[in-house]
């Protein structure tokens, strides 16, 4: 053993120095780091589960989560129903399982609209600037103004309760949050060296935006993504809650916590599952945020 290696006593110092002989790249990296954050492996395998029960929530589900048995109404958890069964004798268990579609479906389609008209508002914005970049940024700021659930049931009375209208309206209400960071980043990253040296050179406009400056900003966008797909679980359930989302009998969790709140007293079970479904899952998908956000960033 050499003096050098003898003074690598930590496996933080060995690791650093065979990092240094063998370069990774930066995605590698932070993968790496992820693994470290205990956190938010606990939240991604919650969510691997989650996403296994939406995909084949028949496989899953002891019941159909529209069967009615009367006589089972209002039963406590057991081994026959492990979350119990509502006020019409539905398996409470094969509801949530089945919710978790619905809830999924809608955060990540509502998510991918505001990430796809906020992402491509921003890069306009940022990078042409002048009248483009007021008019895109005074629209982002109105709808921004708004507080998004109160926006999100304006936009779902003009649209009507489905669950496509929920996705809507989540959607718009997320575009500015979107649009706001690929902006910033986008002003930052067109004075680099190597963006002025593709526009001497003529690189169109298009190709500039796509292939130099998006690259750089999807460290921040996919961060966001882990957080607003937490927001939009939220969002969907609040308005469920209302009457404004998922209509009955199709299994939301949120429209099972507004039912279930009149049975409080005498089966709290009702609501209480449905609540810790939406808790757990979107605890999950904030812990997995924090995690991606610390292993792009390891100076936080």
């Amino acid at each position: 053993m050499t003096a050098n290696q003898a003074l690598l006593k930590s496996p933080k110092q060995r690791e650093d120095l065979a990092l240094k002989r063998s370069p990774e790249r930066p995605l590698q990296r932070a993968l790496r780091r992820f693994r470290r954050h205990k956190l938010a492996l606990v939240g991604l395998f919650f969510l691997l589960l989650l996403a296994v029960s939406a995909l084949a929530p028949s496989l899953i589900a002891p019941y159909d989560p529209l069967l009615m048995q009367i006589p089972s109404r209002l039963q406590p958890p057991s081994f026959a129903h492990p979350f119990g069964t509502d006020d019409f004798g539905r398996d409470i268990f094969s509801r949530v399982i089945h919710g978790a579609r619905i809830s999924l479906q809608v955060s990540f389609i509502a998510v991918g609209i505001a990430a796809g008209i906020g992402i491509t508002l921003g890069l306009i914005a940022g990078y042409v600037g002048g009248f483009f970049d007021a008019v895109i940024m005074r629209l982002m700021d109105v709808i921004f103004s708004f507080p998004p659930i109160l926006l999100a049931i304006a936009i779902m009375a003009l649209l009507g309760a489905s669950t496509t209208n929920v996705m809507i309206a989540i959607g718009i209400v997320y575009i500015p949050i979107f649009a706001r960071i690929v902006r910033g980043t986008t002003l930052a990253l067109k004075e680099l060296d190597y963006i002025e040296a593709a526009y001497a050179c003529g690189a169109p406009t298009g190709r500039i935006l796509w292939r130099h400056i998006l690259p750089g900003t999807l460290d921040a966008i996919t961060v966001q993504i882990t957080l607003s797909l937490a927001y939009a679980i939220l969002a969907e359930a609040s308005l469920s809650f209302l009457g404004l989302g998922t209509q009955p009998p199709d299994p939301s969790w949120g429209s099972m916590l507004s039912f279930g709140r009149q049975w409080v007293r005498e089966a709290p079970w009702f609501s209480f599952f449905p609540g810790l479904a939406i808790f757990v899952t979107v605890l999950s998908f904030n812990l997995v945020g924090d995690g991606w956000r610390d292993a792009l960033d390891p100076r936080l």
